[in-house]
């Protein structure tokens, strides 16, 4: 049992040396942290022997005293029986508005959620929060998630529940994998997947996001759907399981959104039993840890009907070099070399000549997956500001009582609700449409919604760092979150075609099917 104070024993700890503190009714001692403290000694000691809970939460995240949780001593006496942390543990469904799926809340109702999406939420969040601590560590110092990392996500189904719904599923009992929540793999479906891309998204470190499989799983899809069967079965288990990673090689330094003039090229060797390739990717994402390489090549002439898709695993001639960007370099961003590497021509996926369109069947769900996760990320920094806006004082008020603040809640509100209301949908009609029509008809609404949601990312970036001020700029403290996602708003509108390129795509695509004899 904790040991009980009143506050007079605690007013008898006050000074440097021999300092005590209450914090949401614990009892602190704090003497031999005063040099560790990153505020200095001098606002310890104006603390010292007094209650210092509201001051702590104008500057502090809950996150520190789970943190410091070994410097308490004690209880206030007559102090209420829970507390902050035992209110609001690392797994819990958020109460703050908005801070979760509308549709998942107890008070709401969704045709989309069953008993088993929320039995599968809670096993996510429970894994992920597990994470959070090296996702931290991780994303700050830049180091690649490890082996164990990777096996530990994979055999706890978070590789095969972010690749969606396929015939993959089917494989998980056997090789022991199992899904968050008890949930059966014949029972997973689209909003199961995008609960579990959202979920990552709460840990908010980018770059450590992308580091446990961004490129991987825009890699793997290309194998499951178009290798051959033997490839299928060298690479399934150990893709599923974290074994081997995957990075998806098609943007080249004179090549983004252009994908139809790609100039890395593969030539039949003399023997005809090797393509041999020659060329460089660039802004290849877990490429400088990746196994195997789902790379796009020119087998023919100029154009899209001259590109082909290869399996390549890393073998001599293929290097990787770090690429620094804005985010975590844990992400393990590449600029991959191919110097005369030889694929057996078994590793070719489809046709020669196929290539253009398994990337373009590719891009449907990676651009997806880009909504999922930048506006989940949108949610948590609109739960984030809440939290501030109705902690911190200024002008004799709580943030939450300036009516130019609560504007700024509800702009940010109104558009994350809208497009997610939109990437609910498309997710239904994945759900239900065949595959030759979700092909046919989705890819330019998906290019869109990708669009419109990367704009507002942007806004409720540009309104969250009003909101928390100069917070918002610093890599540490109250803003840290916020920080982070600042420096990574704008890959959304870039990677995965960008914002302009996904906008004319959903026009073009709206013109297909526009009826010819329609007139004003």
């Amino acid at each position: 049992m904790s040991q009980s104070y009143d506050m007079s024993a605690v007013a008898s700890h006050n000074k440097l040396g021999d300092l005590w503190v209450v914090i949401d009714g614990d009892v602190y001692d704090l003497s031999k942290f005063g040099k560790m403290h990153p505020g200095g000694e001098a606002v310890l000691k104006e603390y010292a022997g007094k209650d210092a809970t509201e001051v702590f939460f104008e500057q502090h995240r809950l996150d520190v005293l789970r943190k410091y949780q070994r410097l308490k001593i004690g209880r206030l006496a007559g102090a209420k029986d829970h507390s902050l942390l035992a209110a609001n543990p690392a797994d819990a469904v958020s109460n703050v508005p908005y801070a979760e799926i509308p549709g998942m809340q107890p008070v709401f109702h969704s045709p989309y959620y069953t008993d088993s999406h929320k039995k599968f939420r809670i096993g996510c969040r429970a894994f992920v929060s597990k994470l959070q601590a090296r996702a931290d560590q991780f994303d700050r110092t830049g180091k690649e998630p490890t082996k164990e990392i990777l096996s530990e996500i994979g055999m706890n189904g978070m590789f095969a529940a972010r690749l969606g719904p396929g015939p993959w599923m089917k494989q998980l009992k056997a090789l022991g994998i199992t899904l968050p929540g008890g949930v059966a793999p014949e029972e997973f479906d689209q909003f199961h997947e995008l609960i579990a891309q959202t979920e990552f998204s709460r840990l908010m470190t980018p770059g450590f996001i992308d580091g446990i499989g961004a490129g991987h799983l825009i890699g793997v899809p290309p194998i499951m759907h178009f290798g051959s069967p033997a490839m299928k079965e060298k690479y399934t288990a150990m893709c599923l399981k974290g074994e081997k990673i995957a990075a998806l090689a098609i943007t080249e330094p004179f090549v983004g959104s252009d994908v139809a003039g790609m100039r890395c090229t593969a030539k039949k060797s003399e023997c005809g039993k090797f393509y041999i390739v020659n060329g460089a990717k660039k802004w290849i994402t877990n490429g400088t840890f990746a196994d195997l390489f789902v790379t796009a090549v020119r087998t023919g002439g100029k154009g899209a009907k001259g590109i082909s898709m290869l399996m390549v695993e890393r073998s001599p001639g293929l290097t990787t070099k770090l690429i620094t960007t804005a985010y975590s370099p844990c992400a393990g961003t590449a600029y991959v070399e191919y110097n005369d590497v030889k694929v057996p021509v078994e590793n070719l996926m489809g046709r020669e000549g196929d290539g253009f369109k398994l990337v373009m069947h590719n891009f449907n769900h990676e651009r997806w997956v880009i909504i999922a996760n930048t506006l989940a990320q949108s949610r948590f920094i609109v739960e984030e500001c809440f939290k501030w806006a109705t902690q911190r004082v200024v002008f004799g008020k709580k943030l939450i009582d300036q009516p130019v603040i609560r504007f700024k809640f509800a702009s940010m509100i109104a558009q994350l609700e809208s497009v997610w209301s939109w990437l609910e949908t498309i997710t239904h009609e994945m759900n239900t449409m065949d595959f030759k029509t979700r092909q046919e008809r989705l890819g330019g609404t998906i290019a869109l919604c990708k669009y419109q949601a990367t704009r507002v990312t942007q806004h409720i970036v540009d309104e969250a760092v009003q909101i928390f001020g100069g917070r918002a700029l610093t890599k540490s403290g109250m803003g840290v979150k916020l920080e982070a996602f600042s420096r990574f708003v704008k890959y959304g509108a870039v990677y995965g075609g960008s914002e302009e390129i996904c906008a004319d795509l959903g026009v073009r695509q709206a013109m297909r099917f526009y009826p010819k004899d329609a007139r004003l």
